[in-house]
């Protein structure tokens, strides 16, 4: 079998997240691999390099998944995405070693989030961004995003449902971008790995920072333990 190694974009708003859920429950796994069926007229399973909640979006995703025959690879994403919701489009696809695995093989994953700044919410960024019109100290929120990065326990940032895996996780960036021209304030995530729903808590802590509901140093403290219920 080849190693078919996918990249993927998807507007998640009217999915139940990346992976596949039983019952007739709209997921981005689902969709792919029902493509997929249809095209080798045999069931074939997709890996993915993470999976994302319900109503998140992606610009990159990365799956594999292992061909049952020959399709050159060039025609693999206009065949998908002729049978997947238009809210789905693969966008390149490849060969790739027996070894590749869209999983373990990822060294980073990158996550954005996206506040709109504007003092109405816009009817054309609702998809994408969360209405933020609040006045934000950002000096500190850059100070809080900066106690973030490296090594820590994310515990304190895990909501309930997590997987019983290693809240220990390596966040190599993490930034906080004022795009004022756009009313647009940009937070980004590069790093190992995420826990459930890591991204959402952190973002609504460092709001709480800028809106002085929280001192940067008491995300420091959360992630040491001392105050785990802070954020």
């Amino acid at each position: 079998m080849t190693n078919i190694c996918l990249k993927v974009s998807y507007d998640g708003t009217n999915f139940s997240g990346f992976q596949l859920q039983a019952g007739n429950i709209p997921t981005i796994q689902g969709a792919l691999e029902a493509a997929l069926n249809r095209i080798y007229r045999q069931p074939v399973r997709i890996t993915a390099a993470g999976r994302t909640d319900a109503g998140v979006h992606a610009l990159g995703q990365v799956v594999n998944y292992p061909a049952p025959f020959y399709i050159p690879v060039d025609k693999i994403p206009r065949a998908i995405n002729s049978l997947v919701p238009r809210e789905i489009v693969v966008w390149e696809a490849e060969k790739r070693s027996a070894r590749f695995h869209a999983r373990f093989s990822a060294r980073k994953k990158f996550y954005s989030y996206t506040l709109d700044r504007a003092p109405f919410p816009r009817v054309m960024k609702r998809r994408y961004t969360w209405h933020c019109p609040f006045s934000l100290d950002l000096g500190a929120m850059a100070e809080g995003a900066s106690l973030l990065g490296g090594r820590h326990d994310f515990s304190a940032f895990r909501a309930r449902g997590s997987s019983t895996g290693s809240p220990v996780k390596t966040l190599h960036r993490v930034l906080v971008i004022n795009l004022p021209d756009q009313q647009l304030l940009r937070f980004t995530f590069e790093g190992e790995g995420f826990l459930y729903k890591m991204v959402r808590l952190m973002v609504g802590s460092l709001i709480r920072v800028g809106r002085g509901r929280l001192r940067p140093v008491d995300l420091a403290e959360a992630l040491a333990g001392r105050q785990p219920g802070a954020v």
